[in-house]
C-alpha cells in the first residue's frame, strides 16, 4: 500500500509527541500523583523503540506473539489507569472507594474470565487464532469502560467539584475519545473498507492532537479541586458514601459470594432512605 509522504510525517510525528509527553511527566514529577498514567506512558515509548529497533529483525511468527503481547498489556495498562483515574475522582469520598475498589477487582476477573471463554469457545482452530480473540475482547470492553467513565465524568464533573484542568479529567477525556473513535472506526472498517485510508489519517491526527492536550495540561498547574463535602446540595455519592460508612462497606468488601449482592441491596436500601429523609 502506498503511503504519502503526508501519512509519514504524521506516524513519526507520534513517537515524538510520546517522547515529549514522557519528559514533561518526569519533570513535572507525575509518577507520585498518577503512576498508572506514567507507567502507560513509559510503555508507548518502549514500544516505540522496540519497533524501530527489534520489529524489523523477527520472523513473522515471532512479530505475531511479539504484537499480540504488546496489544494485551496496552489494554492491562488502560484498565489500570481507569482504575486510577476512578480511585482520583472519588478521592473525597473514602467509603466509596473502598467499595469501587472492590468491584474493580470484580471487574477484572470478569475480564479474564471472559477472555478465556471466548478463546476457548472461538471457531478459530489456530492458537494463533483464539489468541487474537481474546486479546480483542478484552481491548473491546476495556475502550467500552474508557467510554464510560468519560460519560460518568461528563454528567457529574461539576457536581464533584472538578475541573477539565485537573490531571485525571484530562486522562480520562483523552483516552475516552480515543476509545470512542477506536470503536466506531473498527465498524467502520468492516462496512466501509475504501475509506481506510482516510480513517488512518484521522486516527493519526487524534493521537497527535490528545498527546498535545496532555502536554499542555501537564506543564499547566492543577487546579485545586473545588470543596464539595460542605455543598448544602447533598449528592448522590455522598449519600452512598454515608450509607458505606455506616458500617456496610467492610462487612459487604470482606463477606462471601452468598452474601455479597444481599450486602449490596441494604447499602441501596440506606442510599434511598436518607434521601427520602432530605
Amino acid at each position: 500500500m502506498h503511503i504519502s509522504s503526508v501519512q509519514w510525517l504524521l506516524l513519526l510525528a507520534v513517537p515524538v509527541m510520546q517522547v515529549i509527553l514522557l519528559g514533561i511527566l518526569i519533570k513535572r514529577k507525575i509518577r507520585s500523583s498518577s503512576p498508572m498514567f506514567f507507567n502507560f506512558a513509559v510503555f508507548g515509548v518502549l514500544v516505540v523503540i522496540l519497533q524501530i529497533s527489534l520489529l524489523p529483525k523477527v520472523s513473522p511468527i515471532q512479530y505475531f506473539y511479539l504484537y499480540w503481547t504488546i496489544e494485551a498489556l496496552s489494554a492491562i495498562l488502560a484498565f489500570a489507569v481507569i482504575y486510577e483515574v476512578f480511585v482520583n475522582v472519588l478521592k473525597p469520598y473514602s467509603a466509596l472507594i473502598d467499595f469501587s475498589k472492590m468491584l474493580f477487582w470484580w471487574a477484572a476477573g470478569f475480564l479474564l474470565l471472559a477472555s478465556v471463554l471466548t478463546a476457548l469457545a472461538s471457531t478459530a482452530t489456530t492458537t494463533a487464532g483464539k489468541i487474537c480473540a481474546a486479546v480483542v475482547l478484552f481491548e473491546r470492553v476495556v475502550q467500552l469502560m474508557l467510554c464510560g467513565l468519560l460519560l460518568l465524568l461528563l454528567s457529574f464533573e461539576s457536581r464533584l467539584g472538578l475541573s477539565w484542568r485537573s490531571h485525571g479529567m484530562s486522562i480520562a477525556l483523552g483516552m475516552g475519545v480515543y476509545s470512542a473513535l477506536n470503536l466506531g472506526m473498527s465498524f467502520m472498517f468492516d462496512h466501509f473498507p475504501m475509506w481506510k485510508t482516510q480513517m488512518n489519517i484521522a486516527n493519526t491526527v487524534l493521537s497527535l492532537g490528545i498527546f498535545a492536550m496532555w502536554q499542555i495540561n501537564f506543564l499547566l498547574p492543577e487546579p485545586q479541586r473545588r470543596n464539595v463535602q460542605d455543598s448544602p446540595t447533598r449528592l448522590i455519592f455522598q449519600r452512598w458514601n454515608d450509607a458505606l460508612s455506616g458500617g456496610s462497606s467492610v462487612d459487604i468488601a470482606f463477606s462471601s459470594a452468598d452474601s455479597f449482592i444481599p450486602g449490596v441491596e441494604k447499602a441501596v436500601e440506606r442510599v434511598l432512605a436518607r434521601k427520602m429523609v432530605q
